[in-house]
């Protein structure tokens, strides 16, 4: 069982940096096109502007769970160096409990509203519906409340 679970984790670690450096480098290459075209050609791709900012969003909370992932998040500890080393484990299980009740609020929060895109099913750009756009804001938070709900019960120090 021990063996199926480092195996799944693998793999959600590969499909998050996959992903990540997939969108990275797409963004990239769809705003210099756009710049490109603009410059030298006075035109451009008519879905580039919305796919580049859809792309933002989904590399920011790709990011964001590769970060939370391995703990090497920004954080603002400066409480945490003043701190004895046997309070330091309890300081930051306190810590990641509030950082989880945040991202819980964010995932039912973003799940309510990306219901609510399919519901109105607005359209993005070209035929690509908006709430495609925005279902990483739920998947991201819930995966990253999944990881900081572990580091509650098995904090790093």
């Amino acid at each position: 069982m021990q063996g199926l679970v480092k195996k799944s984790l693998k793999a959600l670690h590969a499909i998050e940096s996959g992903l990540l450096a997939l969108l990275l480098s797409s963004m990239i290459g769809v705003a210099a096109v756009q710049v490109i075209m603009r410059n030298f050609f006075d035109s451009g791709l008519y879905w580039g502007d919305s796919a580049v900012r859809v792309m933002v969003l989904w590399v920011a909370m790709l990011g964001a769970m590769v970060a939370s992932r391995t703990d090497e998040h920004i954080r603002i500890d400066l409480v945490n160096h003043f701190l004895p080393d046997h309070i330091k484990r309890h300081a930051r299980r306190l810590i990641n409990l509030f950082t989880l009740a945040i991202l819980v609020i964010f995932t039912w929060s973003s799940a309510i509203f990306v219901g609510y895109e399919y519901e109105d099913q607005t359209i993005a750009f070209g035929e690509v519906p908006t709430w495609w756009c925005e279902i990483i804001m739920p998947i991201g938070a819930a995966v990253m409340s999944v990881r900081y709900a572990l580091q509650v019960l098995w904090p790093k120090t």
